[in-house]
Protein backbone atom coordinates (compact mmCIF):
# COMPACT_ATOMS: atom_id res chain seq x y z
CA UNK A 1 0.00 0.00 0.00
CA UNK A 2 2.94 2.23 0.68
CA UNK A 3 4.47 1.54 -2.29
CA UNK A 4 1.27 2.72 -4.26
CA UNK A 5 1.06 5.67 -2.44
CA UNK A 6 4.66 6.69 -2.82
CA UNK A 7 4.43 6.03 -6.61
CA UNK A 8 0.90 7.98 -6.89
CA UNK A 9 3.03 11.36 -4.76
CA UNK A 10 5.86 10.83 -7.63
CA UNK A 11 3.07 11.01 -10.67
CA UNK A 12 1.78 13.78 -9.42
CA UNK A 13 5.05 15.77 -8.75
CA UNK A 14 5.46 15.34 -12.64
CA UNK A 15 3.28 18.11 -13.14
CA UNK A 16 4.91 20.41 -15.89
CA UNK A 17 2.99 22.99 -17.39
CA UNK A 18 3.50 24.13 -21.07
CA UNK A 19 0.99 25.78 -22.73
CA UNK A 20 1.28 28.08 -26.33
CA UNK A 21 -0.72 30.85 -26.90
CA UNK A 22 -0.93 32.47 -30.44
CA UNK A 23 -2.25 35.83 -31.44
CA UNK A 24 -3.72 34.64 -35.10
CA UNK A 25 -3.66 38.50 -36.61
CA UNK A 26 0.31 38.73 -36.02
CA UNK A 27 1.25 35.23 -36.54
CA UNK A 28 3.25 35.21 -32.71
CA UNK A 29 3.07 32.65 -30.49
CA UNK A 30 4.35 33.07 -27.05
CA UNK A 31 4.37 30.74 -24.20
CA UNK A 32 3.47 29.74 -20.25
CA UNK A 33 6.12 27.42 -18.75
CA UNK A 34 5.93 26.28 -15.45
CA UNK A 35 5.34 23.47 -12.44
CA UNK A 36 1.90 23.55 -11.60
CA UNK A 37 3.28 21.23 -8.31
CA UNK A 38 5.54 24.20 -7.37
CA UNK A 39 2.59 26.77 -8.17
CA UNK A 40 5.12 28.86 -9.92
CA UNK A 41 5.27 30.24 -13.66
CA UNK A 42 6.97 31.68 -16.71
CA UNK A 43 5.72 33.66 -19.73
CA UNK A 44 7.90 34.29 -22.58
CA UNK A 45 7.05 37.09 -25.19
CA UNK A 46 3.44 38.44 -24.20
CA UNK A 47 1.61 39.75 -26.81
CA UNK A 48 0.05 43.33 -25.19
CA UNK A 49 -3.39 41.88 -24.19
CA UNK A 50 -2.50 40.33 -20.80
CA UNK A 51 -5.78 38.74 -19.99
CA UNK A 52 -5.04 35.24 -21.38
CA UNK A 53 -2.32 34.97 -19.36
CA UNK A 54 -3.59 35.92 -16.20
CA UNK A 55 -7.08 33.82 -16.95
CA UNK A 56 -4.64 30.26 -17.65
CA UNK A 57 -2.76 30.97 -14.52
CA UNK A 58 -5.67 31.00 -12.51
CA UNK A 59 -7.33 28.10 -14.35
CA UNK A 60 -3.93 25.95 -13.55
CA UNK A 61 -2.92 27.61 -10.33
CA UNK A 62 0.03 28.91 -10.79
CA UNK A 63 1.88 32.26 -10.09
CA UNK A 64 3.56 34.08 -12.92
CA UNK A 65 6.74 35.03 -10.98
CA UNK A 66 8.99 35.80 -14.33
CA UNK A 67 8.23 37.27 -17.67
CA UNK A 68 10.70 36.21 -20.04
CA UNK A 69 11.74 37.89 -23.67
CA UNK A 70 13.75 35.84 -26.30
CA UNK A 71 14.80 39.99 -27.48
CA UNK A 72 13.45 43.36 -28.46
CA UNK A 73 10.25 42.21 -30.92
CA UNK A 74 10.03 44.46 -33.94
CA UNK A 75 6.47 43.53 -35.17
CA UNK A 76 4.49 44.03 -31.88
CA UNK A 77 4.38 45.57 -29.24
CA UNK A 78 5.27 43.05 -25.72
CA UNK A 79 2.98 43.03 -22.72
CA UNK A 80 5.29 42.50 -20.37
CA UNK A 81 5.53 46.17 -18.91
CA UNK A 82 1.87 45.44 -18.38
CA UNK A 83 1.76 41.75 -16.87
CA UNK A 84 4.99 42.95 -14.56
CA UNK A 85 2.59 45.57 -13.15
CA UNK A 86 -0.27 42.71 -12.48
CA UNK A 87 1.81 39.95 -11.07
CA UNK A 88 4.46 41.91 -9.69
CA UNK A 89 6.84 39.32 -11.82
CA UNK A 90 10.29 40.14 -12.55
CA UNK A 91 11.61 40.38 -16.70
CA UNK A 92 14.24 38.59 -17.60
CA UNK A 93 16.50 39.76 -21.18
CA UNK A 94 19.75 39.19 -22.73
CA UNK A 95 22.23 42.10 -21.25
CA UNK A 96 22.41 43.13 -24.96
CA UNK A 97 18.59 44.12 -25.33
CA UNK A 98 19.86 46.49 -23.02
CA UNK A 99 16.51 48.25 -22.00
CA UNK A 100 15.25 51.69 -20.27
CA UNK A 101 13.01 49.18 -17.59
CA UNK A 102 14.46 47.32 -14.49
CA UNK A 103 14.70 43.93 -15.49
CA UNK A 104 17.21 41.03 -14.89
CA UNK A 105 20.08 40.67 -16.97
CA UNK A 106 21.45 36.84 -18.61
CA UNK A 107 23.69 35.49 -20.89
CA UNK A 108 24.22 32.21 -22.65
CA UNK A 109 23.36 29.31 -20.23
CA UNK A 110 21.68 31.14 -17.67
CA UNK A 111 19.27 28.83 -15.99
CA UNK A 112 15.69 29.87 -14.35
CA UNK A 113 14.12 27.15 -11.90
CA UNK A 114 10.62 26.89 -11.48
CA UNK A 115 9.92 23.42 -9.38
CA UNK A 116 11.73 20.39 -11.71
CA UNK A 117 11.11 22.56 -14.81
CA UNK A 118 14.34 24.51 -16.02
CA UNK A 119 14.54 26.64 -18.46
CA UNK A 120 17.73 27.06 -20.32
CA UNK A 121 18.88 30.34 -21.92
CA UNK A 122 20.52 29.75 -25.21
CA UNK A 123 21.99 32.62 -26.52
CA UNK A 124 21.21 32.78 -30.52
CA UNK A 125 22.01 36.35 -32.29
CA UNK A 126 21.24 37.31 -35.73
CA UNK A 127 17.88 38.03 -35.78
CA UNK A 128 19.13 40.68 -33.41
CA UNK A 129 21.99 40.58 -31.38
CA UNK A 130 20.57 40.16 -28.11
CA UNK A 131 18.13 37.45 -29.24
CA UNK A 132 18.16 34.29 -26.94
CA UNK A 133 16.33 30.68 -27.15
CA UNK A 134 15.36 29.09 -24.03
CA UNK A 135 15.16 25.26 -23.85
CA UNK A 136 13.18 23.40 -21.34
CA UNK A 137 14.15 21.09 -18.78
CA UNK A 138 11.52 18.58 -17.26
CA UNK A 139 14.28 17.35 -14.49
CA UNK A 140 10.92 14.89 -13.37
CA UNK A 141 11.26 12.97 -16.89
CA UNK A 142 15.37 13.44 -17.66
CA UNK A 143 17.97 15.97 -17.59
CA UNK A 144 17.96 16.74 -21.12
CA UNK A 145 15.99 19.75 -23.09
CA UNK A 146 12.76 18.15 -24.25
CA UNK A 147 11.67 21.14 -25.82
CA UNK A 148 13.75 24.34 -27.52
CA UNK A 149 11.14 28.06 -27.61
CA UNK A 150 13.25 29.19 -30.66
CA UNK A 151 11.71 32.63 -30.80
CA UNK A 152 12.64 34.11 -34.34
CA UNK A 153 15.56 32.04 -34.74
CA UNK A 154 14.78 28.91 -36.38
CA UNK A 155 11.08 28.84 -37.72
CA UNK A 156 9.43 25.46 -38.70
CA UNK A 157 10.42 25.42 -42.27
CA UNK A 158 12.42 28.50 -42.62
CA UNK A 159 14.97 30.83 -40.47
CA UNK A 160 14.71 34.31 -39.19
CA UNK A 161 15.21 37.52 -41.08
CA UNK A 162 18.47 38.91 -40.56
CA UNK A 163 18.02 42.67 -41.10
CA UNK A 164 16.15 44.00 -38.41
CA UNK A 165 19.14 45.48 -36.17
CA UNK A 166 22.76 45.07 -38.42
CA UNK A 167 23.55 44.83 -41.79
CA UNK A 168 22.25 41.82 -43.21
CA UNK A 169 24.96 39.75 -44.33
CA UNK A 170 26.07 40.00 -40.87
CA UNK A 171 23.04 38.96 -39.00
CA UNK A 172 22.85 36.12 -41.82
CA UNK A 173 26.75 34.65 -40.73
CA UNK A 174 25.32 35.47 -37.24
CA UNK A 175 22.22 33.21 -37.84
CA UNK A 176 24.26 30.92 -39.54
CA UNK A 177 26.14 30.29 -36.39
CA UNK A 178 23.29 30.07 -33.72
CA UNK A 179 22.15 27.36 -36.08
CA UNK A 180 25.05 25.47 -36.02
CA UNK A 181 26.92 26.23 -32.41
CA UNK A 182 23.41 26.05 -30.92
CA UNK A 183 20.35 24.76 -31.77
CA UNK A 184 21.66 21.77 -34.08
CA UNK A 185 23.67 20.92 -31.23
CA UNK A 186 20.17 19.53 -29.59
CA UNK A 187 18.82 16.29 -30.11
CA UNK A 188 16.60 15.14 -32.83
CA UNK A 189 13.95 14.26 -30.97
CA UNK A 190 14.01 18.19 -29.30
CA UNK A 191 10.66 19.71 -29.98
CA UNK A 192 10.94 23.11 -31.79
CA UNK A 193 8.59 25.48 -30.59
CA UNK A 194 8.72 29.00 -32.29
CA UNK A 195 8.34 33.04 -31.94
CA UNK A 196 6.11 33.01 -35.22
CA UNK A 197 3.87 30.98 -37.82
CA UNK A 198 3.50 31.64 -41.46
CA UNK A 199 2.79 34.60 -42.59
CA UNK A 200 4.53 36.73 -40.04
CA UNK A 201 6.96 39.16 -41.75
CA UNK A 202 9.80 37.90 -38.93
CA UNK A 203 10.95 35.01 -41.63
CA UNK A 204 10.87 34.37 -44.85
CA UNK A 205 8.04 32.54 -47.72
CA UNK A 206 9.35 28.96 -46.67
CA UNK A 207 7.17 29.77 -42.70
CA UNK A 208 4.75 26.86 -42.42
CA UNK A 209 1.24 27.39 -40.07
CA UNK A 210 2.27 24.32 -37.99
CA UNK A 211 2.35 25.34 -34.56
CA UNK A 212 5.41 23.11 -33.76
CA UNK A 213 8.10 20.86 -35.12
CA UNK A 214 11.34 18.64 -34.07
CA UNK A 215 14.63 19.74 -34.09
CA UNK A 216 15.86 16.10 -36.17
CA UNK A 217 12.48 17.01 -38.98
CA UNK A 218 13.73 20.30 -39.45
CA UNK A 219 17.39 18.88 -39.63
CA UNK A 220 15.87 17.23 -42.47
CA UNK A 221 13.79 18.79 -44.43
CA UNK A 222 14.36 22.53 -43.74
CA UNK A 223 16.59 23.80 -46.85
CA UNK A 224 18.29 26.38 -45.00
CA UNK A 225 19.59 23.97 -42.90
CA UNK A 226 21.11 21.35 -45.04
CA UNK A 227 23.39 24.47 -46.10
CA UNK A 228 27.08 23.61 -44.62
CA UNK A 229 28.79 26.47 -46.24
CA UNK A 230 28.08 30.00 -45.00
CA UNK A 231 28.27 31.88 -47.87
CA UNK A 232 25.73 30.04 -49.81
CA UNK A 233 23.59 30.29 -46.60
CA UNK A 234 23.88 34.03 -46.48
CA UNK A 235 23.20 34.59 -50.67
CA UNK A 236 20.23 31.98 -49.97
CA UNK A 237 18.76 33.35 -46.82
CA UNK A 238 19.05 36.87 -48.45
CA UNK A 239 17.35 36.05 -51.61
CA UNK A 240 13.90 35.87 -50.67
CA UNK A 241 14.34 38.47 -48.55
CA UNK A 242 11.11 40.89 -47.89
CA UNK A 243 10.51 44.37 -47.32
CA UNK A 244 11.45 45.95 -43.55
CA UNK A 245 8.21 45.46 -41.39
CA UNK A 246 6.44 48.84 -41.04
CA UNK A 247 7.62 50.72 -38.31
CA UNK A 248 10.01 48.40 -36.67
CA UNK A 249 12.58 50.54 -35.57
CA UNK A 250 9.35 52.72 -33.35
CA UNK A 251 8.18 49.23 -32.22
CA UNK A 252 11.91 48.11 -30.77
CA UNK A 253 11.47 51.57 -29.15
CA UNK A 254 8.56 51.03 -27.51
CA UNK A 255 9.37 47.70 -26.01
CA UNK A 256 13.15 49.25 -24.91
CA UNK A 257 11.41 51.87 -23.22
CA UNK A 258 9.67 52.71 -20.08
CA UNK A 259 7.53 49.95 -19.26
CA UNK A 260 4.29 50.59 -21.55
CA UNK A 261 0.94 49.09 -19.49
CA UNK A 262 -1.44 51.68 -20.92
CA UNK A 263 -3.49 50.53 -23.52
CA UNK A 264 -5.58 52.76 -26.00
CA UNK A 265 -9.18 53.88 -25.68
CA UNK A 266 -10.97 54.68 -28.73
CA UNK A 267 -14.04 57.09 -28.49
CA UNK A 268 -17.21 56.29 -29.95
CA UNK A 269 -17.87 59.02 -32.69
CA UNK A 270 -20.92 60.36 -34.51
CA UNK A 271 -21.08 60.42 -38.61
CA UNK A 272 -20.41 64.38 -38.14
CA UNK A 273 -17.24 63.86 -36.45
CA UNK A 274 -16.00 61.29 -37.96
CA UNK A 275 -16.55 64.09 -41.37
CA UNK A 276 -14.80 66.63 -39.67
CA UNK A 277 -12.48 64.05 -38.14
CA UNK A 278 -11.61 63.38 -42.22
CA UNK A 279 -11.27 66.76 -43.00
CA UNK A 280 -8.92 67.26 -40.25
CA UNK A 281 -6.41 65.09 -42.36
CA UNK A 282 -7.70 61.86 -40.04
CA UNK A 283 -7.21 58.62 -42.05
CA UNK A 284 -11.01 56.49 -42.52
CA UNK A 285 -9.66 52.54 -42.09
CA UNK A 286 -13.46 50.95 -43.20
CA UNK A 287 -12.10 47.56 -41.34
CA UNK A 288 -15.78 45.51 -42.53
CA UNK A 289 -15.61 42.86 -45.33
CA UNK A 290 -14.15 43.98 -48.97
CA UNK A 291 -17.67 43.07 -49.91
CA UNK A 292 -19.40 45.60 -48.02
CA UNK A 293 -16.78 48.38 -48.60
CA UNK A 294 -17.28 48.08 -52.42
CA UNK A 295 -21.01 48.21 -52.25
CA UNK A 296 -20.68 51.31 -50.03
CA UNK A 297 -18.18 53.18 -47.81
CA UNK A 298 -17.09 56.38 -46.44
CA UNK A 299 -15.67 58.93 -49.56
CA UNK A 300 -11.61 58.92 -48.92
CA UNK A 301 -11.73 55.47 -46.16
CA UNK A 302 -9.25 53.05 -47.10
CA UNK A 303 -9.91 48.91 -46.79
CA UNK A 304 -8.20 46.99 -44.44
CA UNK A 305 -10.48 44.16 -43.31
CA UNK A 306 -10.49 42.91 -39.30
CA UNK A 307 -12.67 39.55 -40.55
CA UNK A 308 -9.41 38.04 -41.79
CA UNK A 309 -5.57 37.51 -40.66
CA UNK A 310 -2.93 40.10 -41.09
CA UNK A 311 -5.20 43.58 -40.16
CA UNK A 312 -2.69 44.75 -37.95
CA UNK A 313 0.29 44.17 -40.10
CA UNK A 314 -1.64 45.76 -43.06
CA UNK A 315 -2.59 48.61 -40.75
CA UNK A 316 1.06 49.38 -39.66
CA UNK A 317 2.14 49.33 -43.52
CA UNK A 318 -0.52 52.09 -44.64
CA UNK A 319 -1.15 53.89 -41.48
CA UNK A 320 1.45 57.25 -40.42
CA UNK A 321 1.74 56.51 -36.53
CA UNK A 322 1.56 60.40 -36.09
CA UNK A 323 -1.88 60.44 -38.21
CA UNK A 324 -5.20 59.99 -36.36
CA UNK A 325 -7.03 57.31 -37.52
CA UNK A 326 -10.87 56.67 -36.97
CA UNK A 327 -12.04 52.88 -37.47
CA UNK A 328 -15.61 51.97 -39.19
CA UNK A 329 -16.98 48.40 -38.62
CA UNK A 330 -20.33 46.69 -39.13
CA UNK A 331 -21.17 47.61 -35.52
CA UNK A 332 -18.98 49.16 -32.73
CA UNK A 333 -17.45 45.24 -31.85
CA UNK A 334 -16.35 45.23 -34.98
CA UNK A 335 -14.06 48.81 -34.49
CA UNK A 336 -12.78 48.12 -30.50
CA UNK A 337 -11.99 44.85 -31.49
CA UNK A 338 -9.56 46.63 -35.01
CA UNK A 339 -8.29 48.79 -32.04
CA UNK A 340 -6.91 46.28 -29.64
CA UNK A 341 -5.10 44.50 -33.35
CA UNK A 342 -4.22 47.95 -33.80
CA UNK A 343 -2.60 48.92 -30.59
CA UNK A 344 -0.72 45.63 -30.60
CA UNK A 345 1.46 46.90 -33.49
CA UNK A 346 1.95 49.93 -31.89
CA UNK A 347 -0.70 52.18 -33.75
CA UNK A 348 -1.67 54.17 -30.45
CA UNK A 349 -3.46 57.69 -32.30
CA UNK A 350 -6.76 56.30 -32.46
CA UNK A 351 -9.74 59.26 -32.92
CA UNK A 352 -11.96 57.00 -32.51
CA UNK A 353 -14.54 54.76 -34.39
CA UNK A 354 -18.08 55.46 -35.96
CA UNK A 355 -20.26 54.32 -33.64
CA UNK A 356 -23.12 52.41 -34.81
CA UNK A 357 -21.04 51.02 -37.48
CA UNK A 358 -21.88 51.74 -41.52
CA UNK A 359 -24.93 51.29 -40.93
CA UNK A 360 -25.61 54.76 -38.77
CA UNK A 361 -23.64 56.99 -41.69
CA UNK A 362 -26.36 55.32 -43.79
CA UNK A 363 -29.44 56.42 -41.67
CA UNK A 364 -28.30 59.57 -42.01
CA UNK A 365 -28.13 59.48 -45.88
CA UNK A 366 -24.23 60.74 -46.07
CA UNK A 367 -22.79 60.25 -49.49
CA UNK A 368 -20.89 57.23 -49.78
CA UNK A 369 -18.70 55.56 -52.90
CA UNK A 370 -18.71 51.42 -54.10
CA UNK A 371 -15.68 49.87 -56.22
CA UNK A 372 -16.20 47.69 -58.53
CA UNK A 373 -15.97 44.06 -58.14
CA UNK A 374 -14.22 41.47 -61.05
CA UNK A 375 -13.79 37.96 -60.45
CA UNK A 376 -10.27 36.71 -61.51
CA UNK A 377 -11.80 34.65 -64.42
CA UNK A 378 -13.71 37.48 -66.27
CA UNK A 379 -10.65 40.03 -66.58
CA UNK A 380 -8.95 38.40 -69.47
CA UNK A 381 -12.18 39.34 -71.60
CA UNK A 382 -11.74 43.32 -69.87
CA UNK A 383 -7.91 43.34 -70.99
CA UNK A 384 -8.02 45.65 -73.99
CA UNK A 385 -10.41 47.76 -71.67
CA UNK A 386 -8.67 48.11 -68.44
CA UNK A 387 -5.66 49.31 -66.88
CA UNK A 388 -4.01 46.43 -64.71
CA UNK A 389 -2.22 47.83 -61.79
CA UNK A 390 -0.57 44.57 -59.68
CA UNK A 391 0.00 45.18 -56.15
CA UNK A 392 1.95 42.05 -54.73
CA UNK A 393 5.73 42.23 -53.78
CA UNK A 394 8.52 42.92 -56.20
CA UNK A 395 9.72 38.90 -56.08
CA UNK A 396 6.28 37.97 -56.83
CA UNK A 397 6.49 40.27 -59.39
CA UNK A 398 9.41 39.32 -60.88
CA UNK A 399 8.23 35.79 -60.88
CA UNK A 400 5.41 35.93 -63.10
CA UNK A 401 2.95 38.81 -64.14
CA UNK A 402 0.17 39.71 -66.65
CA UNK A 403 1.45 41.24 -69.72
CA UNK A 404 1.08 45.14 -69.93
CA UNK A 405 0.56 45.01 -66.17
CA UNK A 406 2.10 47.44 -63.86
CA UNK A 407 3.88 47.17 -60.60
CA UNK A 408 3.31 48.91 -56.88
CA UNK A 409 3.44 46.80 -53.96
CA UNK A 410 0.15 48.09 -51.95
CA UNK A 411 1.95 49.42 -49.11
CA UNK A 412 3.97 51.91 -51.17
CA UNK A 413 1.07 53.45 -53.28
CA UNK A 414 0.83 57.20 -51.82
CA UNK A 415 -0.36 58.64 -55.11
CA UNK A 416 -1.76 57.02 -58.25
CA UNK A 417 1.08 55.48 -59.89
CA UNK A 418 3.38 56.19 -62.58
CA UNK A 419 1.77 54.86 -65.78
CA UNK A 420 -1.39 54.74 -64.57
CA UNK A 421 -3.79 57.13 -66.54
CA UNK A 422 -6.34 58.05 -63.22
CA UNK A 423 -8.96 58.79 -65.91
CA UNK A 424 -9.53 55.51 -67.23
CA UNK A 425 -10.70 52.17 -65.28
CA UNK A 426 -8.07 50.25 -63.54
CA UNK A 427 -8.03 46.77 -62.40
CA UNK A 428 -6.29 45.92 -59.40
CA UNK A 429 -4.89 42.60 -58.66
CA UNK A 430 -2.43 40.38 -56.37
CA UNK A 431 -2.47 36.88 -55.65
CA UNK A 432 -5.67 35.99 -53.50
CA UNK A 433 -7.71 39.42 -54.07
CA UNK A 434 -6.95 40.76 -49.79
CA UNK A 435 -3.96 42.96 -50.85
CA UNK A 436 -5.85 44.25 -53.81
CA UNK A 437 -8.97 45.43 -51.29
CA UNK A 438 -6.46 47.76 -49.94
CA UNK A 439 -4.84 48.63 -53.13
CA UNK A 440 -8.21 49.44 -54.82
CA UNK A 441 -8.99 51.40 -51.55
CA UNK A 442 -5.81 53.73 -51.84
CA UNK A 443 -6.07 54.32 -55.59
CA UNK A 444 -9.70 55.42 -55.40
CA UNK A 445 -8.66 57.84 -52.46
CA UNK A 446 -5.92 59.24 -54.39
CA UNK A 447 -8.23 60.00 -57.47
CA UNK A 448 -8.67 56.99 -59.55
CA UNK A 449 -11.94 57.44 -60.92
CA UNK A 450 -13.39 54.39 -61.75
CA UNK A 451 -11.32 51.41 -59.88
CA UNK A 452 -12.01 47.55 -60.02
CA UNK A 453 -10.96 45.03 -57.45
CA UNK A 454 -10.22 41.64 -59.03
CA UNK A 455 -11.41 39.01 -56.57
CA UNK A 456 -11.75 35.33 -56.16
CA UNK A 457 -8.42 34.73 -56.90
CA UNK A 458 -5.03 36.85 -58.32
CA UNK A 459 -2.10 35.75 -61.04
CA UNK A 460 -1.84 32.36 -59.83
CA UNK A 461 -5.45 31.30 -60.90
CA UNK A 462 -5.01 33.81 -64.08
CA UNK A 463 -2.03 31.64 -65.22
CA UNK A 464 -4.12 28.26 -64.28
CA UNK A 465 -6.52 29.17 -66.50
CA UNK A 466 -4.07 28.97 -69.58
CA UNK A 467 -3.26 32.80 -69.64
CA UNK A 468 0.01 33.55 -70.28
CA UNK A 469 2.82 35.36 -68.02
CA UNK A 470 5.63 37.51 -68.23
CA UNK A 471 8.99 37.16 -65.95
CA UNK A 472 11.34 40.12 -64.88
CA UNK A 473 14.90 39.89 -66.48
Amino acid sequence: MRAETSRGAALYRRTMLFRQLIHDDLGCASYLVGDAHAGAAAVVDPRFEIDVYLDLARYMGVRIEHILETHNHADHVSGHGRLAVATGASIHVHRLAAPDYEHGRFDDGWELELGEVVIRALHTPGHRPEHSAFALVDRARGDEPWAVLTGDSLFVGDIARPDLAIEREQGARAIFASLHEQLLRLDDTCEVWPGHLGGSMCGGPGMDMKVSSTIGYERRHNALLAERDVERFVARSLATLGPQPPNFEAIVALNRGPLLTAGVEAQPLAPRQVDVKSDEGALIVDVRSDEQFAEAHIPGAVCITALSVGFGTRLAWIADREQEIVLVGRDDSDALRAATLATAVGIRRIAGFLHGGMPSWREEQRPVQQIERLAIGDLHDRTGELQILDVRERSEWDEGHIPGSTHTPYHDIREVPEGIDPARPVAVVCASGQRAAVGASLLARYGARHVVHVTAGGVGHWQRAGHPLERSD
